[in-house]
Parts: structure tokens; sequence; C-alpha cells
């Protein structure tokens, strides 16, 4: 983010009501609309822009590159995030999902299939400008509460925030409110499973797995605790699928239809896990991702049946929030954007933003291919009709 656009959130334990704290936004209070000398109220607030993307997946290759071996402490992930940067730090506010968990300072970092990345990769997070991750994934227990612990505590060190996972029943309790411009944004993550590794005993409460009635009580008490805008990410789907199978159809319509006062308790669903892009659709007037593919991985492969390379293939979901017209109204979605992405495996796993790669070389014909690829996909359910559009 600019200096000018990003205001820091600072963690600060509330209770609510009904037992729930909050991470509490900081910097200027959002103005409420005022009223003219006659009565009449003046405009709503100013809007905000919100980018997501998706799963960032270090496989070995990836860590290796990245420094002089997987044992080594100089790894540097920047470079492979320069070529978005600019769409990332444009955003006022700009969330990605953190897959995998870190390993300890030096290593020993692994890949698949029980990931263990460098720490190295917050920083590089930070660095193109995102604010937060989603951290609730099939590998968030890969290596046990000791990777939760390691991997809050490296985003907590370079001011990167997180939903998802916790070090301890408050911090699970707590809702991560995040500052978009004049709004407060509560972010939410949920995944289906850990490959079949149980929930510590004794701590539960470590990664947030999918549960249709808590995901809409946390959705309720993020609302209480100040939130304009609930955000919604979610590790779902059927691997390498690219329409969006049973579960993400019936949750996503249960989710979108939930009200409280007339008023949707979710207002954006952003979709991971996949391996490769996934249609947007408008479900009961909200915008659901159902999945962006993976920002950054690998040599992404399923056999034969990937054989185009659209395990590499992803999109970054852009959307402009306007402000109520009205006191206790809701955010509205006025551009819904998207732009395709692809991480160049020939180019040292560079994250390219295409269009504006194919603006620069437009001979680019394989680049051509995967950007309408990603946009076959994601429009796939009717998203034009409803206004999404690919951003240039």
């Amino acid at each position: 983010m600019t200096p000018q656009r990003r205001l820091t959130a600072i963690a600060a334990l509330t209770l609510l009501a009904v037992g729930c704290g909050t991470q509490q936004a900081t910097g200027p209070a959002r103005s409420a609309p005022s009223a003219s000398p006659g009565g009449a109220r003046a405009s709503a607030p100013a809007g905000f822009t919100l980018l997501a993307t998706g799963d960032v997946l270090p496989h070995g290759e990836i860590i290796r590159r990245s420094g002089d071996d997987a044992h080594g402490g100089g790894h540097d992930f920047r470079a492979m995030f320069a070529g978005v940067k600019p769409v990332v730090s444009g955003a006022d506010l700009a969330i990605c999902h953190m897959e995998t968990i870190y390993g300890r300072d030096g290593g020993p970092f692994t890949g698949y299939p029980s990931f263990k990345s460098p720490p190295q990769v917050a920083a590089a997070l930070k660095d193109a400008g995102y604010d937060s991750c989603s951290t609730a994934s099939n590998h968030t227990l890969d290596d046990g509460a000791d990777g939760v612990h390691r991997t809050l505590g490296a985003m907590d060190a370079v001011g990167l925030r997180h939903a998802g996972s916790a070090r301890s029943a408050a911090e699970a309790s707590r809702v991560t409110l995040l500052r978009a411009g004049p709004a407060k944004v509560a972010q939410l993550s949920y995944t289906y499973g850990t490959n079949g590794i149980p929930l510590p005993g004794k701590a539960p409460w470590t990664v947030n797995l999918i549960d249709r009635e808590k995901i809409l009580t946390d959705a309720r008490a993020a609302r209480r605790a100040g939130a304009d805008v609930v955000v919604v990410s979610i590790h779902w789907g059927t691997e390498w699928q690219q329409p969006p199978d049973e579960q993400q159809l019936t949750l996503a319509r249960a989710l979108t239809a939930a009200r409280t006062g007339g008023r949707p308790d979710i207002d954006l669903i952003l979709g991971t896990h996949a391996h490769v892009p996934q249609p947007y659709e408008k479900v009961n007037g909200t915008w659901v991702v159902y999945g962006m593919g993976d920002q950054l991985a690998g040599h992404m492969f399923n056999h034969s049946d990937q054989p185009d390379g659209r395990g590499n293939q992803s999109s970054m979901a852009r959307f402009t929030f306007a402000g109520p017209t009205t006191p206790g109204g809701r955010w509205t979605v006025r551009k819904a954007e998207f732009l395709p992405q692809l991480t160049d495996v020939n180019d040292g796993f560079h994250v390219v933003n295409l269009n504006a790669a194919l603006a620069d070389r437009p001979g680019r014909s394989d680049y051509a291919r995967a950007r309408d690829s990603i946009r076959e996909i994601v429009l796939s359910r009717g998203a034009a009709k409803s206004g999404l559009m690919m951003a240039k």
C-alpha cells in the first residue's frame, strides 16, 4: 500500500457481549454522513478497493530458486512478486492466501507433500503490498502447532495481518479487523480439512474448519464488532476441477442467503485450494469467487488432465466498494474486476500480471493463451452479465 493509503491495524483484545473479541483497526474514524442545514443527508462515505489473490504455495524448486540452498538463510522472494506489486500496492486493502506454514530460521525447508517454507516469504508479501493473509488451509498443520506459531510470528514481525489459524484460544476468538480507506473490513478464514492431521486435542482452535453455523456466527460477531464489510476466505473445492463442486455451490448459497435485520451477514467470499482458476458468480446479490488458483507455485500439473498449464494460472479479484447512503446500510460492490495472472515457471517463477505483460510484449502467444483460458473459466457462470469485467 502507498503510505497515504495504508493505515496499519493494531490488534487489541476487547470483549463482546457474546464473548468474542476483536483485533481492532486503527486510524482516522470513518466519518458518518452529516446532515445539511435543511436536514438532507450528505453523500455516502468514500469507497475503497479490495484486491485478493490465490494460494502462495512454495514448492521445493521455488525454495531453491529463492536462495543458495534449502538450508540457507538468504532466501528472498521479492523478485517473484515484483510483477504484480503495482496492482497489489495500488489497492486500499490487499489480501493473500498463505497456504503453507513456515519453518525455523535457517531451515530445513521442504516442499510437497509436507510444506515448511522459509519465513522470508512473509517479508516478500509485505513488500508487494499485502495487508493480510488467510492462513486456514489443508497444510496449516503440516508441522503441528509449532508451525502455526512460527508462521504467525513471522507475519507479525513484518506487520502482515492474518486470519484462520491461532496460537491461543484468545487469539482464535478475536476478529481480524482491517482498515480500508474509510471502512473497517473483517477477514475470516476457514478450510475444508487438514489432510487427515487431527486438530491438537488441547487446542482445537488452532485452525478454523468449515462449518456453516460457525462461519455465520463469526460473521455476525464481526459485524457487532464494527465491521462495515465482512470478507470470508474459504479453502474448499475439488483439486484440479474448474467448475465449482457441490459443496462450494451449496455453501455459497447458504452463506450469501443469511441475513440479520435485512442486511447480509457476509459481503464477499474468496475461494482457494483447487490449484486452477475457477468461476466468479453473484449469488443472492453477493460476489463469490469460487477459486482464484495458485498465485505462486512450482511446476503444477495433474498428469494428462492438465496439459495446458492451468495449474500455474490464476486470477486476481478486485472489488470497489461504495459506502451506504443510509445509516446502517450495506457497503455495496459498485465495480467488480478480475486480472489474469500466471506463475511463469520458465522465468524464475515470477508472478506475471498477464494484461500488463501483454501490453509490453503483445507477441507473447503463451501469455495470450493463458489470459484467454483464465477469462473463459472466470466468466463461465455468467458473471459478465452481473457486471464482472476483466481489468486492463
